[in-house]
């Protein structure tokens, strides 16, 4: 410790809404150098390379071989993709000095796709697994809690290559298992749900979600049957209204009313019986395409189901000029005679009949609307966000929410980039069929951050002994030149020698300060040696989890710290296997 590159904080710099982030600060584990952008010190950084140990084991157990692929790729591989134009600012982009477009890659399916394309030429070749640990860029416009959000960040990505869907589901199986014993080795407790594909594409997509109120994510749970999914694809079940009789609209004067709150107080309706506007602008390379959204008064849109439906990579609201130019007022909007929009219809609303909309003039609501009547033509689907309570698409069972972090995905991606890149193989008649592919993320700093935001207590960290930064901290009460620092130094060099990696504090300290520090850094055992024990033949060795102290011989004291801690590194004994959900079942 006296040699050690960075000190411990007794507080932590700036604020963070992650508890653990702050421990990380404390712990000399991570300094912050720019918004989401972090060095890691010494501590922090033998946790790293050990998360990476694990992801390398797990990756090569299904058949992974690690590559390495470039971080600056040519932009003309993602203009291949498609990507180039549709991703936004977090794409670096940049030109070289022959002026040659350029990007920095935040993902890597077009490069390892163009590796596949030279590498893969037949069926014989096939299934392929690649993975790689590899350091990514995505400027993102809002970090946040440390390492759960950041620009740059090191990645374990995994791309694999099969012959058709089959071999897809397969491989996409494996990695599904793979992952929850990656988290279970690395201390955090995940819950698998269905994801949107988002700009990766694809057919199916999970996010393995660790679940803490710091969460950017809203995830809908059933405790009736398992299912879980995150909010942005989250279906539900509701009753089917019954409906009335349809009658002629009518139009009321409603002046300054242009709330759903306020509709329903003038009104004497409830807000289940309105029909809510939402206008949305979808941007293209060439073109912007209007999107008027209709749902109940008392539902709220999901942009993705909508951005999902329209093909778009990103929405935002219209100004009101826009709304203007299609023919609604902003505050009275209604779906009935717009022009130059596309029309999404949420179903319960085409279900309902007989509510309360827009006029598309200032002042005025229409009574008696119809979706299916009064403006036709309208794409009738499920935009509607689910929240807690709503009926289980699967079961029926009201469901709950709750936040999670996004630890890792995977995707089942088909043949999305291997069409547009030409990765192409033979099959077994000679026919020249693209490659089926599926690519597998977790992002190394951020596990660490769940990891510290999951094993902490109010002292400090207590990650477990497969990623602490050491397995057991040292702890000299007395003078290195005494009897106590002569011994300690040799349990230093005995331990290290049985496989124990050991800090050692050799500070001239107070033991408050170096029993502070050695929670804080919350390393799995804790090795007490002073003048008083010594003389009395024994050390004290504490567990930093349960708090337990024992009183142990010298003699006995490397020889009981290693088999602690070959206990502590073990696999849980007989784990469960994982239960794949009803969605990936062979």
């Amino acid at each position: 410790m006296s040699k050690a590159f960075g000190s411990t904080l007794h507080t932590a710099p700036g604020h963070s809404e992650s508890e653990g982030h702050q421990l990380l600060l404390r712990a000399a584990m991570v300094r912050q150098v720019g918004a989401g952008i972090f060095s890691y010190l010494p501590f922090g950084w033998r946790t790293i390379r050990k998360i990476e140990a694990i992801l390398r084991a797990e990756m090569e157990q299904i058949g992974g071989q690690e590559v390495s692929l470039p971080v600056v790729n040519p932009a003309d591989l993602w203009k291949e993709s498609g990507r180039y134009a549709k991703i936004g600012p977090e794409l670096a982009r940049f030109t070289d000095r022959r002026d040659r477009d350029m990007v920095l890659a935040m993902t890597h399916e077009e490069a390892a796709t163009t590796l596949a394309r030279t590498e893969i030429a037949s069926y014989r070749d096939l299934p392929r697994v690649v993975f790689q640990l590899q350091t990514k860029f995505r400027d993102d416009a809002r970090p946040r809690a440390g390492l759960i959000r950041v620009r740059e960040f090191i990645m374990k990505d995994a791309y694999s290559f099969a012959a058709d869907e089959d071999g897809l589901a397969e491989q996409y199986r494996e990695q599904f298992r793979a992952y929850h014993r990656i988290f279970r080795r690395c201390g955090v407790p995940v819950r698998a749900v269905l994801s949107d594909v988002g700009m990766m594409g694809g057919s199916m997509a999970h996010e393995f979600m660790y679940l803490t109120p710091i969460g950017e994510d809203t995830l809908l749970l059933c405790d009736g049957c398992g299912f879980a999914a995150n909010r942005e694809v989250a279906s539900f079940r509701e009753p089917v209204p019954v409906a009335g009789a349809i009658a002629e609209i009518e139009e009321v004067a409603t002046p300054g009313t242009t709330t759903i709150d306020q509709l329903t107080a003038l009104l004497g309706v409830t807000a289940a019986e309105t029909a809510k506007m939402v206008f949305l602008a979808a941007e293209r390379e060439d073109a912007v395409e209007f999107v008027a959204v209709v749902v109940r008064g008392d539902r709220e849109v999901n942009e993705t189901k909508v951005a999902n439906l329209v093909r778009a990579s990103a929405l935002r609201p219209m100004t009101e000029a826009e709304i203007q130019s299609i023919g609604a007022v902003a505050g009275y909007g209604s779906a009935i005679g717009l022009r130059n929009a596309t029309v999404l219809v949420d179903d319960l609303v085409a279900a309902a009949g007989g509510l309360v909309s827009g006029a598309n003039r200032a002042g005025f609501h229409l009574l008696n609307v119809n979706a299916g009547r009064d403006f036709p033509g309208g794409i009738v689907a499920d935009v509607t966000a689910a929240r807690a309570g709503d009926g289980c698409p699967s079961c029926g069972q009201g469901m709950r929410t709750v936040r999670g972090v996004e630890a890792g995905n995977i995707f089942k991606l088909g043949t999305r980039y291997s069409s547009a890149l030409n990765a192409v193989f033979l099959d077994a008649a000679g026919e020249r069929r693209p490659l089926t592919m599926g690519c597998y993320g977790i992002g190394v700093g951020r596990l660490l951050a769940c990891a510290a935001e999951e094993n902490r207590d109010e002292k400090g960290l207590r990650l477990p002994a497969a990623i602490a930064p050491y397995h057991v901290s040292l702890v000299l009460l007395d003078s290195a030149d005494s009897a106590a620092g002569v011994l300690a130094r040799r349990f230093y060099d005995d331990l290290w020698a049985a496989g124990v990696e050991v800090l050692f504090d050799d500070r001239v300290e107070r033991a408050g300060v170096k029993f502070a520090d050695a929670d804080l850094i919350g390393l799995p055992l804790r090795i007490t040696l002073g003048k008083r024990g010594v003389a009395d033949g024994t050390a004290e060795v504490r567990d930093r989890v349960t708090g337990e102290v024992s009183v142990v011989a010298l003699d006995d004291v490397v020889a009981v710290v290693r088999d602690r801690i070959a206990v502590l590194l073990a696999a849980p004994d007989s784990p469960a296997p994982v239960e794949l959900p009803d969605e990936l079942a062979a």
